[in-house]
């Protein structure tokens, strides 16, 4: 499959690039990208919720009432979750909400996620993304030229490109990662996929 090269003022060069079939074509494989999307989103957990046990409770251990004799259920402590301040039964702990994927499980995620931008049209490819100091104004300059102002888009570059990040980093629904930190995700999550020129073969690399 051939793509258009773009240039930063959104106009066809003359270059164009072979996007491999077996990453934009094939046919996606639906419970791979939600395997990966919920492991994705699993590990962005931080699993600090704590609420207070009856243990946890600051309060008097005396008996309340006696045992007998009250016509009402026995009742040992006022820290008891059945009274109004006592502890929580059955709250939330800390936990990890972590787990494993196999990883050739999520080249296919990543591979049918690309695929499904593919299908719909959603991928350009663009000769460069390379900014010599932190610019946010050229950055929306670029968004404006590919008709992108008003989209949620993924730019993905193919090595660290600190001044691309911090460019980007104040802007609404845009978002830049390097090639080897592509997740489905975030390919999902876009409704456009800017690939640069130099990033192709290192996703060609990784997910081959």
């Amino acid at each position: 499959m051939e793509a258009k090269v773009l240039d930063t003022k959104g106009k066809a060069t003359s270059d164009k690039v072979t996007l491999s079939d077996s990453i934009y074509g094939i046919e996606p494989n639906d419970h791979a990208i939600y395997l990966d999307v919920k492991q994705y989103l699993a590990n962005q957990r931080q699993g600090t919720h704590k609420s207070k046990e009856r243990a946890d409770i600051t309060g008097s251990t005396r008996k309340i009432k006696k045992q007998k004799g009250t016509g009402t259920a026995r009742a040992g402590s006022i820290k008891s979750p059945i009274f109004r301040g006592g502890g929580r039964a059955f709250g939330p702990r800390p936990r990890n909400y972590r787990f494993d994927l196999n990883i050739k499980l999520k080249r296919v995620a990543r591979r049918s996620a690309l695929s499904l931008k593919a299908k719909e049209e959603g991928i350009l490819v663009l000769d460069g993304l390379k900014f010599d100091t932190p610019k946010t104004k050229e950055f929306l300059s670029i968004l404006t030229a590919l008709k992108l102002d008003s989209e949620k888009a993924l730019f993905i570059v193919g090595n660290n490109n600190d001044n691309a990040y911090k460019s980007a980093k104040n802007i609404k629904n845009v978002k830049v990662v390097s090639a080897d930190s592509l997740n489905t995700y975030d390919v999902l999550n876009a409704k456009k996929i800017v690939i640069a020129k130099d990033a192709v073969e290192v996703i060609e690399k990784i997910l081959n």
